[in-house]
């Protein structure tokens, strides 16, 4: 005969932890507590010197400027003529202004040459012009001649009196044929030796 033990107990489960927080883990700590307002006491200060910092003063504006006094103008001076510089050019040939003596009234010369203006002289420039393409001999000589008419009539008629004789000087055909076109208008004092001289720039 055997004897019956009796079954044993069944085991007893745990107690599951508490899913509510302690009351001490939900209180923040005191270091955190002073850092935020630490920070918030930074940020007050800095808002209220902000809006008490006092403004800038505008800077003063200058004085308008006087306006100046009126003064009569000082005369304007007449120009007088002086060369521009010459051109290398392989025959007579002056820059406006320039003075000279030529061998129709100076027989000491025996080609153009240069003066003072402020000096006797026989002649000045009053115009350099240029030749058209395609001349003959016999067209290029009337071209020059046609072509320093105007502007000889027009510095003569500045004068205001007094005898001057047209003098063109042009370039010879054999330059011209090289490509050379430069051409000088002048006005003379005379057409043979003895002529009284210029003795100051034409206006």
């Amino acid at each position: 005969m055997t004897s019956e033990q009796p079954p044993p107990e069944p085991p007893v489960p745990a107690q599951p932890a508490s899913s509510q927080p302690s009351e001490a883990a939900a209180r923040p700590s005191r270091g955190l507590v002073l850092a935020v307002a630490a920070v918030l006491a930074v940020l007050l200060a800095v808002v209220a010197t902000v809006l008490l910092w006092p403004e800038k003063e505008p800077a003063p504006l200058p004085p308008p400027p006087r306006s100046p006094s009126p003064t009569t103008p000082a005369p304007t001076p007449t120009p007088t003529p002086t060369p521009t510089p010459a051109k290398v050019v392989p025959y007579t040939f002056f820059p406006v202004g320039s003075c000279f003596d030529h061998p129709q009234q100076t027989k000491t010369v025996t080609k153009p040459e240069l003066r003072p203006c402020e000096g006797g002289h026989d002649g000045e420039v009053v115009a350099d012009l240029l030749l058209p393409d395609g001349l003959t001999e016999t067209q290029l000589n009337k071209a020059v001649r046609d072509g320093c008419k105007e502007p000889m009539a027009a510095a003569e008629a500045r004068q205001g009196g007094g005898t001057f004789y047209p003098l063109p000087i042009g370039p010879p055909m054999a330059q011209y044929q090289q490509g050379w076109r430069d051409y000088t208008c002048s006005l003379t004092s005379g057409t043979h030796p003895g002529t009284p001289k210029l003795t100051g720039h034409l206006k």
